[in-house]
């Protein structure tokens, strides 16, 4: 990838872009789905929710930036500083649309509602996390707590979430606070695919009984470099060098191509990667 190039991703530009696009499909999951059907969600925007439909005043908008004006304060003092104007801005963003975006969309029976909320709200949340930082509230605290107490992002979230729904049950009724439980659900699983569709790579082990040609094949052939992994057959005692090497899902097939027409007998062991870090691939981001 070219310098300029990978300078925009990572730059300023690239993060604030993202962050509005987060903002933005939030705001159509929550004024497009949830508020029609009395759907909470999880974090600090199921909490905005049920304050507006408890109190019936102001709007999810205000009431997101309302409650998060404390988290602020403290992630000011706590957080990094581009953690923190990031996470302002995603919030601000998030805000702004629910403010201005008025719509319904044409989606009548209540589960499938829950499971096109939680696709778009996953999205969002998937693509504010591909950003230096988010879009605000439960975030900040579970970055806080980390911090502070080295408690888990996860735990941290599940246990807000957990008392959040507790008081769902208390004032919505029982079927839509379980058809936000799916919507929450389904939002955890899209946000880990949008985490993952951009970062994900197969690490490849290629044993075979001509290692140096088979490297050389792959740096010429797919453009990507190789590691030898030294290792010994525990039947015949063979010392071996073991090829490893790491492509996308598009260099996958051309690989595999590449080696059994090299070397027919070869043994091939293939795995999932979420994240590569390094020359080539992703960048580390530092919050």
């Amino acid at each position: 990838m070219p310098a300029f190039i990978r300078k925009f991703i990572y730059g300023h530009v690239w993060c604030l872009c993202i962050l509005t696009l987060a903002g933005l499909v939030i705001a159509i999951g929550i004024n497009g789905i949830a508020i029609h059907h009395e759907f909470i969600a999880g974090g600090f925007a199921g909490l905005s929710l049920l304050s507006y439909y408890v109190t019936g005043l102001l709007s999810p908008g205000i009431w997101l930036l309302l409650l998060n004006i404390p988290v602020f304060i403290a992630g000011f003092l706590m957080v990094s500083r581009r953690f923190f104007f990031y996470s302002l801005y995603g919030l601000v963003a998030t805000a702004f649309f629910l403010e201005i975006i008025q719509l319904k969309l044409p989606i009548e029976d209540p589960f499938l509602a829950a499971l096109s909320y939680g696709i778009l709200l996953g999205a969002g949340l998937g693509i504010s996390l591909r950003s230096f930082g988010s879009t605000g509230g439960l975030d900040i605290i579970c970055v806080i707590l980390f911090q502070k107490f080295n408690l888990r992002i996860g735990q941290s979230s599940f246990f807000f979430n957990l008392v959040l729904f507790a008081f769902g049950f208390m004032f919505l009724e029982t079927d839509l606070v379980l058809y936000s439980l799916t919507s929450v659900f389904v939002t955890a699983l899209v946000a880990d695919y949008f985490m993952a569709m951009f970062n994900q790579r197969k690490m490849v082990l290629i044993i075979t009984d001509i290692p140096e040609k088979m490297v050389s094949i792959i740096g010429q052939k797919v453009q990507r470099g190789s590691t030898f992994l030294y290792g010994r057959g525990a039947y015949t005692g063979e010392r071996k060098k073991i090829v490893l090497t790491v492509v996308n899902n598009f260099q996958l097939k051309r690989l595999e191509e590449i080696i059994f027409t090299n070397d027919p007998e070869a043994f091939v062991i293939i795995e999932n990667t979420f994240n590569v870090l390094g020359k080539g691939f992703s960048k580390r981001m530092v919050f």
